[in-house]
C-alpha cells in the first residue's frame, strides 16, 4: 500500500543542515493502522509528512499503491492527495466556520454543489458523533470534538489512507481514549490504512498493529506491536515500553535482591534474577507452577504486571529463581518452549 524507499530529509537550520531523516524505508501494508514512535525529534513528524509530500525528501521515493508521488507533477500530485487524509495536533481549524463548513471546506474546494456537500458532510458529522453541534463554531466546542471535526474533515474526500500526527498528544485520557476507539472503528468500517504518529506507547499498545520505533532520524526497530512488547531489542524501545509496562526495578526491590544474592554466593545456593515476558495463551497457563513441580526448584515473583495489548493479553514478571544450577537451566529451556521470553537480568545487580 505505502513504500517509503530509503527516504532522507535534509533541512536548512541556523547552524547548518540537518538531517531530520536518515535512509528510512518502510513497507505499510493495506487496511492496517501502523505507528510510528519516538521521542521529541526523533524525525517521526517529519517522516509522515513526506507520504503526502507536504515534505517532499531530500532523496528517495514514496509509492503508494505501486504509484511514485515524488515523481508526478503539480497537478498529479494535487489529484493524488486527495486519496490521503491528514489530521492535526492542533486540529487545524478556522475559527470563522461552523463545524459543518469546516468539515464542508475540502468540498468546497473541490468544487462540489451545496447539496452534494450536504450529502457527504453530514454522514461524516453522524459518524463522528457532531449532528448536534454542525451549527456551533470551534471556540464552543472541546478539544476532543475538535479533533473529530478534524477527523470528519480529514474523510471529506473519501481518502484511502489516513495520516495522524499527534492527534490526541493535546487530549486528556478519557478524551484520548474515544479519539482511538472512533480511529479504529473508521479503520474496521471503511477500511482505511491509518499512519499514526506518536511519542506515547500507550497509544501504540490500544491501536496499531505494527510499529516502528524512530530515534535520531532513523528506524532502529520494528514489527507487530505485541513482538516489540514481549521482546524489545533497542534501549529506546525499552525505555518507551517502560512508559506503560515498567522495565526497571524499583530501588526498594533491588536492594532486596542484591541482599539475598549476596547470601547466596556466601553460601552453596544459586539464584539468578529474570524477566518472563508472556502473551496470549501463556498467560492463562500455570507455567510456573509446572517448572517448579518438574526441576524442584523455587521462583519468587518480585514484580509484574499484567495488561492487554491488541486484544491479546500480556504479562511481565521479574523473577528470582532459586535452585541447583542444572535445575535453573532446564526450568529456562522449559518456559522457553512454552513461548515465554527470557531475559536474565544479573546485570542490574
Amino acid at each position: 500500500m505505502i513504500e517509503l524507499q530509503a527516504i532522507h530529509q535534509r533541512f536548512k537550520g541556523a547552524s547548518g543542515d540537518v538531517d531530520a531523516v536518515r535512509d528510512v524505508s518502510l513497507s505499510i501494508r493495506k487496511g492496517e493502522i501502523f505507528g510510528i514512535i519516538g521521542r521529541s525529534g526523533a524525525g517521526k513528524s517529519s517522516l509522515v509528512r513526506t507520504i503526502n509530500l507536504l515534505n517532499r525528501p531530500t532523496s528517495g521515493r514514496v509509492l503508494v499503491d505501486g504509484r511514485d508521488l515524488t515523481g508526478l507533477g503539480a497537478k498529479e500530485l494535487r489529484a493524488a492527495r486527495h486519496d490521503i487524509g491528514m489530521i492535526f495536533q492542533h486540529f487545524n481549524l478556522l475559527t470563522s466556520r461552523t463545524v459543518y463548513d469546516n468539515v464542508a471546506l475540502p468540498l468546497e474546494l473541490a468544487g462540489l454543489s451545496k447539496a452534494d456537500i450536504h450529502k457527504k458532510v453530514m454522514p461524516l458529522l453522524e459518524l463522528v458523533g457532531l449532528t448536534e453541534l454542525k451549527k456551533r463554531y470551534p471556540a464552543h466546542i472541546s478539544g476532543g470534538q475538535k479533533q473529530r471535526v478534524g477527523i470528519a474533515r480529514a474523510l471529506a474526500n473519501d481518502p484511502k489512507i489516513l495520516l495522524s500526527d499527534e492527534a490526541t498528544s493535546a487530549l486528556d485520557p478519557e478524551t484520548t481514549r474515544s479519539i482511538l476507539e472512533l480511529l479504529r472503528r473508521i479503520n474496521r468500517e471503511l477500511g482505511l490504512t491509518i499512519v499514526l504518529i506518536t511519542h506515547q506507547m500507550d497509544v501504540i499498545k490500544v491501536i496499531c498493529d505494527r510499529v516502528a520505533v524512530m530515534e535520531a532520524g532513523k528506524i532502529i526497530e520494528q514489527g507487530e506491536v505485541i513482538d516489540v512488547f514481549r521482546q524489545p531489542k533497542h534501549d529506546v524501545t525499552k525505555a518507551l515500553i517502560g512508559d506503560v509496562i515498567a522495565q526497571e526495578l524499583p530501588e526498594g526491590v533491588l536492594q532486596r535482591v542484591r541482599a539475598k544474592l549476596a547470601q547466596t554466593q556466601a553460601g552453596s545456593g544459586q539464584d539468578h534474577l529474570f524477566r518472563f515476558a508472556f502473551s496470549g495463551a501463556s498467560v492463562d497457563q500455570p507455567l510456573l507452577s509446572e517448572a517448579i513441580r518438574r526441576y524442584g526448584m523455587d521462583f519468587t515473583i518480585l514484580h509484574g504486571q499484567i495488561d492487554e495489548i491488541q486484544g491479546q493479553a500480556f504479562g511481565s514478571l521479574a523473577v528470582l529463581a532459586s535452585g541447583a544450577a542444572d535445575d535453573i537451566t532446564a526450568a529456562i529451556a522449559y518456559l522457553r518452549a512454552q513461548g515465554v521470553v527470557v531475559e536474565e537480568l544479573n546485570y542490574v545487580i
